[in-house]
């Protein structure tokens, strides 16, 4: 999709109607056409702080996204403004603009709280913007961070493991941008020169004392700590100080804006460039814009029902959707490229078996790039099912193909022998031997016609049969013959007839066993594919919990530096749990291979496939168990 050239300027993509939240159809089919993987940048913060002008100028442009400069709001809801990448190819920067917080024109504060829980679970870098210093007013005005171990569910059910839910929000939150705007301090602290970071980080850190002001105070430092373990801070001056350019800054000039300002605006858009990663699911699921389409809807229905938003069930949704896709696709994939490379009637059986071995491969590999958390390989077993439905149909069009060929070249072929039965060419004595040598001829002849496929021996046994009464009559009347002469040839002819079926019967056979060896085969081929497929989800499951154990000791380590040794022994608690979580995932990744590798057989290849009766052996032979 060329973003730029669709989207000329922001659409409202969440619209705040007070008493719920609805979703605008046309930003949703924007996301939808959106084949990319898409890198998102939601920034929130107080009414009428220049949010708006840096999401403009992260779009490359001046204006798009209103700019506040009066006592009301300009933003509600929240806004999107999807655009080409300047620097991740093949990527679209979808940038959202959400409405003022606390707004005091609102009827409903809960909205607020929704609106940030939305920014944060739809974003892969989230903006906080406030005004003048990162002091304890403006850590109280972020008191939102402090709802979401409320406001947003990881699982369904919760963890058997102990561990709270909000643990694993590090697996899966944004990165943490908080702006400082009219930043009139020096970038000092004791006596020496300090980065931007390290002032956000020594705002956050936690202040000893037990009071209930200090406590929440905290709360506020925790969370930001605990949940967004990649955090970075920019600082900006005032833009200008002629307060009349201040209310038109969208027409304002680059010239005309303080230099620092302009300086530090490049800064900030330079590091969103380069640090804001596309978004991404747990495991490793890279979001493009049709499956955060997918997200907005499931997260926005959730909450206007009055549940919390879970991200287990936002993804199950969403699975859901795709591996249908992905059960389609696969599908067409198989039976158009089966289509372009079967030329009916093939010469064996065999042959057919190899290209539907092939396309079924490739199939079922697209299936497993597209598709994601099939609980009990559901949608695989409907691949399976549609392909093999496909293959019966290719082999009875094979079959088909092959019989109409060879009833034609046949027909052609026994024209002149018809023929001359018809003038009673062989009424003659030494008739029958004429016949026959004439007989064989036919046969010699239709063997060497090419390809004829499948049905070959069946049709010339078919009308050779057709033939035999003729052919009794023709011999009983051959005066030139004896009566024993007679009665061995027909016994001569019953043992040809015998053969040619036992002929047919050892071809169905061959065919029979064919046709299991081809079924083993898409049992080994779906076995092999979805065991690598688990191994790389367990693998990323792993990840996720390594990622959250170390931002865990980091923590622990932060706060025994800063004396908050019962906090410390808290999350030290929270550790061991998790540490357990993981030894279990690393000690169960074999046996829950095996397990669904089971379950595959069992509910999938068993009544889809049940001819296949090795496969145990089978999965011994893949699975080493």
């Amino acid at each position: 999709m060329a973003c730029g050239s669709v989207m000329k300027n922001p659409i409202c993509l969440v619209e705040n109607q007070k008493t719920h939240l609805t979703v605008n159809r046309k930003a949703l089919q924007i996301l939808n056409k959106i084949s990319q993987p898409v890198v998102v940048v939601a920034i929130a913060g107080l009414c009428r702080t220049g949010k708006s002008y840096l999401m403009n100028r992260l779009a490359g442009r001046n204006r798009g996204f209103p700019l506040g400069h009066t006592v009301r709001s300009e933003t509600k809801g929240i806004w999107m403004w999807c655009v080409p990448h300047p620097s991740k190819q093949n990527h679209t920067l979808v940038l959202l603009d959400t409405e003022g917080l606390d707004d005091v024109e609102k009827g409903d504060s809960n909205n607020d709280s929704w609106i940030f829980v939305l920014a944060v679970l739809l974003s892969s870098s989230f903006v906080y913007n406030s005004m003048s210093t990162i002091n304890h007013q403006a850590l109280e005005q972020l008191h939102y961070v402090t709802e979401l171990s409320n406001l947003i569910r990881t699982k369904s059910s919760p963890s058997s493991g102990g561990v709270n839910d909000s643990a694993e929000f590090v697996s899966f939150f944004p990165d943490f941008v908080w702006v400082v705007r009219d930043f009139m301090l020096a970038l000092v602290l004791d006596g020496r020169p300090i980065t931007e970071d390290e002032y956000l980080e020594n705002a956050l850190k936690l202040i000893p004392g037990e009071g209930s002001q200090i406590q929440n105070s905290n709360r506020t430092r925790e969370c930001i700590r605990k949940f967004f373990p990649k955090r970075k801070c920019f600082v900006f001056d005032r833009p200008t100080n002629d307060k009349k350019l201040l209310h038109r800054l969208h027409e304002a000039s680059e010239n005309q804006l303080e230099t620092t300002f302009q300086e530090q605006s490049k800064n900030f858009c330079s590091y969103v460039f380069k640090n804001a990663k596309a978004k991404t699911l747990r495991q490793g699921l890279i979001v493009d814009g049709y499956r955060l389409e997918s997200l907005v809807v499931t997260y926005v229905d959730a909450i206007n029902s009055g549940a919390v938003p879970c991200l287990e069930n936002a993804v199950t949704t969403l699975a859901q959707r795709e591996n249908s896709a992905a059960v389609q696709k696969a599908a067409d994939h198989y039976r158009e490229q089966m289509a372009q490379r079967v030329r009916f009637p093939t010469d064996t059986l065999q042959q057919l078996l190899d290209l539907h071995a092939a396309c079924e491969r490739e199939a079922i590999q697209i299936f497993m790039e597209n598709s994601f958390k099939d609980e009990n390989q559901e949608f695989q077993k409907k691949l399976v099912s549609t392909i093999q439905e496909k293959k019966e149909d290719f082999l009875l069009q094979n079959e088909e193909a092959s019989r109409k060929y060879c009833e034609a070249q046949l027909t052609q072929l026994l024209e002149p022998l018809r023929n001359d039965i018809s003038r009673g060419t062989y009424s003659v004595p030494g008739g029958y031997k004429l016949y026959l040598e004439k007989r064989h001829k036919v046969e010699q002849s239709y063997k060497l016609v090419p390809r004829k496929g499948v049905k070959a021996n069946k049709v010339l046994q078919s009308s050779l049969q057709s033939l035999a009464a003729t052919e009794e009559s023709i011999l009983q009347a051959d005066r030139a013959l004896t009566a024993a002469e007679k009665n061995l040839a027909a016994e001569r002819a019953k043992n040809q007839a015998t053969e040619k079926e036992l002929e047919l019967q050892r071809q169905k056979l061959k065919e029979m066993e064919e046709k299991m060896a081809s079924q083993e085969k898409t049992f080994e081929e779906n076995i092999v594919q979805l065991k690598k497929k688990l191994e790389r989800e367990i693998e990323n499951r792993l990840r996720d919990q390594k990622k959250c154990l170390e931002h865990k000791w980091e923590m622990e380590k932060e706060l025994l530096e800063e004396g908050f040794k019962k906090k410390a022994e808290e999350l030290k608690k929270e550790i061991i749990q998790l540490k357990e979580m993981y030894k279990r995932l690393e000690n169960q990744q074999s046996s829950q291979i095996i397990q669904n590798v089971l379950c595959l057989a069992s509910t999938i290849f068993h009544p889809v496939l049940p001819g296949i009766c090795n496969l145990l052996l089978i999965m011994k032979k893949l699975c080493g168990f």
